[in-house]
């Protein structure tokens, strides 16, 4: 039996893009198709086989050391982008504003599918999930330069809205349009999570 299982789950690309510079902005640039390496995106500030630690794995690493990059692309669900435009009282929010690598739909929940969940393109590139994003401020400062008066609003309305993290586990091409099946780890949840996270 294999680790990881296909699902009856697809999901539609609606969007992609990368962010060219991370140091001027979290805003990203759209495309109509990328073609991923195991670097990630082409021309993604977020890229490469590996990355300064951040404050998400505080209690790992002191922040800055060198560690593996599995926070090459930021994937978000069309469903859960529209959730939080609402609950903040937009009309919308712009995939470019959140800095998102890709946006899909079809995946109910998408911010909680386990972890080294898999998404799998008709080329054959494979999408490999870390872990639920959690919202911070940046995009927050992107939305207010778009709607003054809505960035606040962000953080707090993308709670378990924020998507997931990912890295390319295997390269091809993605595409707007491309539907994308969901595979998942054949585990069951681990019964100590909750005493652990106590302790």
């Amino acid at each position: 039996m294999p680790a990881l299982t296909p699902t009856s789950f697809t999901a539609r690309i609606t969007w992609l893009g990368h962010v060219p510079d991370r140091t001027a902005s979290l805003r990203a640039v759209s495309v109509d198709h990328v073609d991923a390496t195991l670097d990630g995106f082409p021309g993604e500030a977020h890229g490469g086989p590996t990355r300064a630690s951040c404050v998400r794995v505080a209690s790992q690493y002191p922040e800055g050391t060198t560690i593996r990059n599995v926070r090459q692309l930021s994937v978000l669900s069309a469903e859960e982008l529209a959730m939080t435009a609402q609950e903040m009282g937009l009309d919308a929010i712009d995939p470019a504003w959140v800095g998102a690598s890709m946006v899909i739909e079809g995946i109910p929940e998408f911010s909680k599918v386990p972890p080294s969940s898999r998404l799998m393109a008709p080329s054959g590139a494979g999408i490999a999930i870390d872990m639920e994003n959690r919202p911070c401020i940046f995009p927050g400062k992107e939305i207010e330069q778009e709607a003054a008066g809505f960035g606040r609003l962000y953080k707090p309305a993308a709670k378990n809205r924020r998507g997931v993290t990912a890295w390319v586990e295997f390269g091809g091409r993605l595409a707007v349009g491309d539907v994308l099946t969901l595979h998942v780890p054949d585990q069951n949840v681990w019964s100590h999570l909750d005493a652990a996270r106590a302790g």
